[in-house]
């Protein structure tokens, strides 16, 4: 591999899939997978969509990315010096991480007071936004394709005619009756 901080699409790619799956983690995609640590059963933020979601020029920070990569990979060689902690010179650095180190060093970035928070906290939104609502892709899609996030959620598919229904109430019983002059459709008269 290249060196470490390196512009290169792989080296951006790796670490942006472990900085997502540092903020919701997930199992392996396969033996060799560097960038997954493996912490958690099923899929986490990049099997979620993280990276999509994040390339989506609608998010804002898509310009950005390599920065952020970039950058993730300097405070990860920096917190790699400070504690002593071995180097692996075939990937990049937050990649070369344990899941606990990375943790830290986002922990690091994310805390109050940090001059970077804003930049650092955006980006982990991001990473949770995929998982919890597949923003990047229609919901009905989402689900038809075993979104992680939308199946841990128990979100359901929908009726036939492509609408989602909800024939139980979320607290088991209506929460007011309708108003004597709802129309059929819902409206107020």
């Amino acid at each position: 591999m290249r060196p470490q901080t390196s512009d290169d699409p792989q080296t951006r790619t790796m670490t942006l899939e472990a900085f997502a799956d540092t903020i919701i983690p997930g199992e392996k995609r396969s033996s060799d997978d560097r960038a997954i640590a493996g912490a958690a059963p099923g899929g986490g933020a990049v099997a979620a969509g993280a990276l999509e979601l994040l390339e989506w020029d609608a998010t804002g920070v898509s310009g950005g990315l390599d920065d952020f990569a970039r950058a993730l990979n300097t405070h990860a060689q920096a917190h790699t010096a400070e504690f002593g902690l071995p180097t692996d010179d075939t990937v990049p650095p937050f990649v070369a991480l344990s899941y606990e180190e990375r943790s830290a060093v986002v922990k690091r970035l994310t805390a109050p007071g940090h001059p970077e928070k804003a930049l650092w906290v955006s980006l982990a939104l991001f990473c949770n936004m995929s998982y919890d609502s597949a923003a990047h892709m229609s919901t009905a899609d989402a689900i038809a394709a075993g979104h992680p996030g939308l199946t841990s959620m128990g979100v359901t598919t929908p009726d036939a005619d492509g609408l989602w229904r909800f024939p139980n109430f979320s607290y088991g019983r209506p929460l007011a009756a309708l108003h004597p002059d709802t129309t059929a459709s819902g409206s107020p008269a």
